[in-house]
């Protein structure tokens, strides 16, 4: 017959006696006891078991029970058990200290055996509470991240469409968004757009993006109709300053006709077949803003073998290194040169390798979209 697995209690005091009191007391209930009888030691068993909770006696010579909280809230490993601080001193500041480094409670020495099992109970339960909501909490938003992401058209589902994608959230709540259309046999449409704010209204607007765009983007419409229309839902539906920057890329390979929307977004790269990068720059009003929005507007005749880089301004700005999308795209040419020959579908992920280091973070939500025609 299996057994539940005890709850670990780590004992921390300098004094022998009131260690083994405490030892005994709980192990009676079925508690797993460890015990430390110094600071150094304290901070070890710490990290090394994760015990449930800990009760740690605040006055030890050498290192005392400030700094092992102190050590404690400061490393990820620990930082969320909770601490039980035992003094002997009844001054208001000592208490104070110790809630303000973290501890969630204490005990007055000398103490009795029946009040430490209480509040090793009480706390372990609010413990547990806690985290139980904070493992609901994260697989809610685990949800809605794989709904999000399920949203996101994937290259080797479109074959016909002849793109690549890298897309990264640096949270649960992505701010930035793309769509694949296919607006008849010959015509395609390519829609990047990063969302103000990363709250979880900003990850339900996908959807209704999405279905923006199949409903106004079709060969009946012009790409500048389309936005304009979109536009103009989008300022009816959007509430408490929210708005999103978007390009819009219409693709006829027929005729080799390409036409690009700003929205306030990012510039699109152009790599022309055998030639270098080109920076096309756009003016224009962000989407849902203004019920009256100006959106920039680009035709350009393409061939096949060109292509196109559509990205949001998390490649390119950085607030640490003071470098905004404006300033920041034209120091990228260099980097998409170095991708050019790379296939299209491995493009976007050369291009984050190539642009940054192993092992560093963008500051913000990225997607980069590379089309060939």
């Amino acid at each position: 017959m299996e057994t539940t697995q005890p709850f670990t209690v780590l004992a921390v005091d300098d004094n022998p006696v009131n260690l083994k009191l405490m030892e005994s007391s709980l192990v009676k209930e079925g508690y797993r006891v460890i015990s430390a009888s110094n600071g150094p030691r304290a901070r070890e068993l710490s990290v090394a078991e994760k015990p449930d909770l800990i009760l740690l006696d605040i006055r030890m010579p050498g290192e005392d029970g400030f700094e092992v909280i102190r050590f404690l809230k400061d490393n990820p490993v620990t930082g969320t058990i909770p601490v039980i601080f035992l003094t002997a001193y009844a001054e208001i500041n000592s208490k104070l200290r110790g809630f303000d480094l973290g501890a969630v409670d204490y005990i007055t020495k000398p103490f009795h055996p029946l009040e430490v099992l209480a509040r090793v109970g009480i706390h372990l339960k609010l413990s547990i509470a806690t985290n139980s909501l904070i493992a609901e909490q994260a697989r809610k938003l685990g949800q809605i991240t794989e709904a999000q992401n399920a949203m996101l058209p994937l290259a080797e589902e479109l074959p016909w469409a002849r793109f690549g994608v890298y897309y990264k959230a640096l949270e649960e709540a992505g701010g930035d968004f793309y769509d694949i259309l296919n607006i008849s046999d010959q015509i395609t449409g390519y829609f990047v757009a990063d969302f103000s704010g990363h709250d979880i209204k900003t990850s339900y607007m996908t959807a209704a993006i999405k279905a923006l765009l199949a409903q106004n983007c079709s060969p009946v419409y012009s790409p500048l109709e389309s936005m304009k229309m979109i536009n103009d839902v989008l300022v009816e539906i959007l509430t408490d300053g929210k708005y999103l920057t978007a390009c819009y890329v219409w693709l006829n390979r027929s005729t080799g006709k390409l036409c690009i929307i700003s929205a306030g977004h990012p510039p699109v790269v152009h790599i022309p077949k055998g030639k270098d990068p080109e920076v096309i720059r756009l003016d224009g009003d962000i989407l849902g803003m203004f019920k009256d929005a100006r959106f920039g507007i680009h035709r350009i005749p393409v061939a096949p073998g060109d292509r196109l880089f559509v990205y949001s301004d998390g490649l390119v700005e950085s607030v640490k290194r003071k470098i905004t999308w404006a300033t920041g795209a034209e120091s990228l040419v260099e980097k998409f040169k170095e991708v050019r020959d790379v296939p299209f579908c491995d493009a976007p992920t050369a291009l984050m390798e190539t642009i940054f280091d192993k092992g560093e973070i963008p500051e913000d939500d990225v997607v980069v979209l590379c089309v060939e025609v």
